[in-house]
């Protein structure tokens, strides 16, 4: 967490990151004409929160365009804002962007697992509730293949299509959100797993795209408590107690 902090501690590099709050995949150039310095110096600030893990990047066609990864944060906030203070917090720093359609958001997360194990997790229905608001998956893991999640007791939270399995890399969903009456006319969005091994640990990003613009924040605000809760699990065998990580446990 040291590499986050150092990260936060510039008024630069927080000014960069309110700005991919506000707007989320944006370009070097774009961020530079916001600052009153060189496109240099942007991009010097860009990269250590990139080594933080704070800011990703993804090309699209020629352009790099720029992401706020705020599941780093999520891992201070888990660490010490308890469980009484966790809902002002939430009222306080809730993240609500809106993007030029379709949305995207990316989500970055380093866990010490294998491979193996880390898909496991993400396709273990037991497995998943732990870190997956209580809620249980079930699907043959088929590429065209059916996923439904569900509450212990029955009730469906959402469905969709496994469009791309290739164990123990990637794993491409399509799903249609159940879970409340604000998320049920959403629509469908696609949510991409990506595993890739870095020494005795794994990278994974998590994907979510196809999202209408101003998309409910319900959809996708979750991912930053999940991945943690997810990295928890398998590095500790324990769970996450913040309010709403065992919501239909």
């Amino acid at each position: 967490m040291d590499a986050v902090f150092r990260a936060l501690a510039d008024p630069t590099r927080r000014s960069l990151l309110d700005e991919l709050f506000r707007e989320d995949g944006q370009t070097l150039s774009a961020l530079a004409e916001r600052f009153s310095m060189s496109r240099f110096g942007v991009m010097k600030h860009l990269k250590l929160l990139e080594e933080a893990g704070l800011v990703l990047s993804r090309r699209r066609g020629r352009e790099k365009l720029h992401f706020l990864n705020p599941v780093p944060i999520r891992l201070v906030h888990d660490r010490w804002v308890s469980k009484y203070a966790e809902p002002w917090a939430a009222a306080l720093s809730g993240l609500k962007t809106r993007l030029e359609s379709p949305m995207e958001k990316v989500f970055e997360i380093y866990i010490r697992t294998t491979p193996e194990r880390l898909w496991e997790a993400i396709t273990d229905s037991e497995i998943r509730g732990k870190y997956n608001f209580g809620s249980e998956i079930t699907s043959d893991w088929t590429p065209g293949s059916r996923f439904e999640m569900r509450h212990p007791a029955g009730g469906l939270l959402g469905e969709g299509e496994n469009l791309e399995v290739d164990p123990p890399r990637r794993l491409v969903q399509s799903m249609v959100a159940l879970w409340s009456e604000d998320v049920k006319s959403e629509g469908t969005s696609r949510v991409t797993w990506e595993i890739e091994p870095v020494g005795d640990s794994c990278r994974l990003t998590v994907t979510h795209d196809e999202l209408r613009e101003g998309a409910n924040n319900e959809l996708y605000g979750g991912w930053p408590m999940i991945l943690s809760g997810l990295k928890t699990w398998l590095e500790t065998g324990q769970l996450l107690t913040t309010p709403g990580s065992l919501m239909y446990s």
